[in-house]
């Protein structure tokens, strides 16, 4: 199998993740995208972070019958801070990848990414890609990686939580399943 690996906090996740993790799955010729919900995520602002466990729900809604995602829990049950090589190396043996996977990640954790954990190894073990986020300049990476010219949907989950915590409407931002869950469980507000 060839795979993509997109991990994010998934806070909630929203149509933006969705189509980037096809858009480069069908372009690059990726067989699936797996998608890891981090436990806790070490990278991202220090937002509130709703439970793994409802993040990977609001995740099984989205993808359900989707042809191409498998939805990976790894991190999770790992627990603690999420690390990208653990996952890495955790994914590969256990779903039998043979060619090296991708590493999709935003152009917002470039400046970063040389602070992850053991990111040397990182970017030897997988094929970093980089996907756009906004019209822009991209900023300069200095580790081996191929840039992604993707579509950029203008929609992002700390709007999504804000709308919500404003009791405005997060439809057609997301997937149906995903907003009815976030409406059920009074989710962000």
């Amino acid at each position: 199998m060839r795979a993509l690996i997109f991990g994010g906090t998934f806070n909630p996740v929203h149509n933006g993740h969705l189509f980037l993790a096809e858009d480069a799955r069908r372009s690059l010729g990726y067989d699936a995208v797996i998608l890891v919900p981090a436990c806790i995520p070490v990278h991202k602002d220090p937002a509130p972070v709703l439970a793994p466990g409802h993040r990977l729900q609001m995740l099984h809604l989205a993808v359900d019958g989707r042809p191409g995602f498998i939805i990976d829990d790894c991190e999770i049950i790992r627990g603690g801070p999420s690390y990208s090589i653990d996952t890495v190396r955790e994914l590969i043996p256990r779903l039998g990848i043979l060619a090296r996977p991708g590493f999709l990640i935003g152009e917002d954790l470039v400046q970063g990414f040389g602070t992850w954990r053991d990111a040397d190894s990182l970017a030897r073990e997988v094929d970093l890609i980089v996907a756009r986020r906004s019209a822009g300049e991209a900023p300069g990476f200095s580790f081996p990686h191929r840039s992604f010219a993707n579509t950029i949907l203008p929609v992002s989950s700390s709007e999504i939580r804000r709308r919500a915590a404003e009791g405005r409407t997060v439809r057609f931002l997301l997937p149906d399943p995903v907003a009815d869950y976030i409406e059920a469980n009074r989710l962000y507000g």
